[in-house]
């Protein structure tokens, strides 16, 4: 369906994508410092099936809605900047006994892939990024525009999550030697609140790509 080579070029280009430090990233650690390595590598496979969404819907067209439409752009930036500000302001009211690291890591899974999916999603830069960057991959000449397309997004989706993943594992185990320390649980609250905040104000700001 695909070139081999183009494969490979796609590849190549997804992964320097991959490792540019970003939002997801930053939402990934923050994730991992506030509740754990599962978590975090959670968190990581709700972004990137929230990518994958993306990559469906804009092969169906709504990338280019977003990328003709104002109106439908504002919408989607503001009610996921708001919902990642809200994220952020329940860490802040989070409560934590003197182990909060367990009360932490014992939420449920779904929770975080939920948070993660939402978050993934009400990002309009996801969409148009699959609107500007894939379709110099596709082949018009192979036909099956779309399913070239969704192959394309899957690959994006996968590569990322693995290395998302990865860097949960590397996070959590940095994380696990100062769990017990009540003033770094704290500050770790603080830390994983100002982030979800700051990249809410970050999407609220986007207006160009």
């Amino acid at each position: 369906m695909i070139e081999t080579t183009t494969l490979f070029t796609y590849f190549a280009s997804s992964i320097v994508i991959i490792l540019a430090p970003g939002p997801a990233q930053a939402l990934v650690i923050a994730q991992t410092i506030s509740g754990g390595r599962s978590a975090g590598v959670i968190t990581a496979i709700g972004l990137n099936t929230a990518t994958f969404v993306q990559a469906v819907g804009a092969a169906l067209g709504l990338s280019a809605i977003f990328a003709t439409s104002t109106l439908a752009f504002a919408i989607v930036k503001y009610v996921g900047a708001a919902y990642l500000v809200y994220l952020g302001i329940c860490s802040f009211k989070t409560q934590q006994n003197i182990n909060g690291i367990q009360v932490l890591a014992t939420g449920v899974p779904i929770k975080y892939f939920s948070k993660a999916f939402i978050t993934g999603i009400l990002n309009p830069k996801v969409a148009l990024f699959f609107f500007a960057f894939v379709p110099q991959f596709v082949d018009t000449q192979r036909g099956w525009i779309i399913g070239q397309f969704i192959l394309l997004g899957g690959i994006l989706a996968i590569l990322d999550a693995i290395y998302e993943s990865g860097l949960a594992v590397i996070v959590a185990s940095a994380r696990n030697w100062i769990g017990e320390n009540k003033i770094i649980n704290l500050w770790r609250q603080r830390v994983t609140g100002t982030v979800l905040i700051g990249l809410g104000f970050r999407l609220f700001f986007i207006d160009h790509f």
